[in-house]
């Protein structure tokens, strides 16, 4: 009974994290660098080469449909966690590797801010606990 309950737990989480990935996705795909600005203000950037802004824009654009592409996987791997065992944990796998990402920037008060920390935790603490988790599931399974 343990596992049934744990497995929909999982799928759960799954699902709402699709969530979240398709609407941050939507946000940046349809908004680019200066986004639509469902995450706040949009006013925090000046451009001063309207080619080379246009073509970074089009590179995060870009990101915006990987992560509504993640966000669909993560909902479609909900459905049969057994099957799509290895492609999930991929995923988390990746978003593991885009939280150290952050730490590229080596700025320690944005990074362990206010604004960034609960990502970070999801993408550092958080995807590990998942791929345990989703390992557990499916080998008990």
């Amino acid at each position: 009974m343990m596992t049934l309950a744990s497995s929909n737990a999982i799928r759960i989480l799954f699902i709402v994290l699709g969530l979240i990935n398709i609407f941050l996705g939507i946000n940046v795909a349809f908004g680019g660098i200066l986004t639509l600005g469902w995450q706040g203000t949009t006013d925090f950037v000046e451009i001063t080469d309207e080619y080379v802004f246009q073509l970074h824009d089009s590179h995060i654009r870009f990101f915006g449909g990987l992560y509504i592409g993640i966000g669909a996987f993560l909902i479609l791997g909900s459905t049969n966690l057994h099957k799509y065992y290895t492609p999930l944990t991929l995923m988390l796998v990746l978003m593991f590797v885009g939280g150290l990402a952050r730490l590229t920037m080596m700025r320690p008060d944005i990074i362990f801010g206010p604004d960034i920390i609960g990502s970070l935790l999801a993408e550092l603490v958080l995807m590990p606990i998942l791929i345990v988790w989703l390992t557990r599931i499916v080998s008990l399974d």
